[in-house]
């Protein structure tokens, strides 16, 4: 099948739930099996739509005011085993009131090393301080090998 039957599956899907009236409770059983019947016909398998989230863990990061105090660069490490999707988030002060600039960066990360994720500037306004920040990463996973392909005919 083409890449281009994926989105006229969440359309069929939609135009299906279009027509519920909004009194009816929960989601009608002829969508659900509609949709679950056709992410199965392109090759999900139902585990994989039930299967569990991966957790993510807590890393070290440093959000570092660099030298003139109007530019922040935000580091990281991963400190996993695997390569991994990390996410680093800081907000700092600044000397104006109410300019409290804060950025998310997030971008895979190799195992065991530390990178630069993002710079943040400040708008014009002296950084101050680290006012709060945290950083997660989680495992990529690997996809599981689905048995045997077929062959293109």
């Amino acid at each position: 099948m083409t890449s281009s039957f994926i989105p006229d599956l969440f359309g069929v899907f939609s135009l299906v739930m279009a027509g519920q009236s909004e009194s009816s409770s929960g989601l009608p059983r002829v969508a659900i099996g509609l949709a679950v019947g056709l992410l199965v016909d392109i090759g999900l398998p139902l585990s994989d739509l039930l299967s569990t989230p991966a957790s993510a863990e807590s890393m070290p990061f440093n959000c570092m005011i660099l030298p003139g105090q109007e530019v922040a660069s935000i580091l990281m490490t991963n400190s996993l085993s695997a390569d991994a999707s990390c996410i680093v988030t800081c907000k700092f002060q600044t000397t104006k009131y109410d300019n409290n600039p804060q950025i998310t960066c997030a971008k895979p990360v190799p195992a065991g090393k530390e990178v630069e994720m993002c710079l943040l500037t400040s708008g014009g306004d002296k950084m101050l301080k680290l006012t709060e920040g945290h950083a997660e990463c989680t495992k990529q996973i690997e996809p599981r090998n689905r048995g045997a392909q077929k062959s293109p005919g």
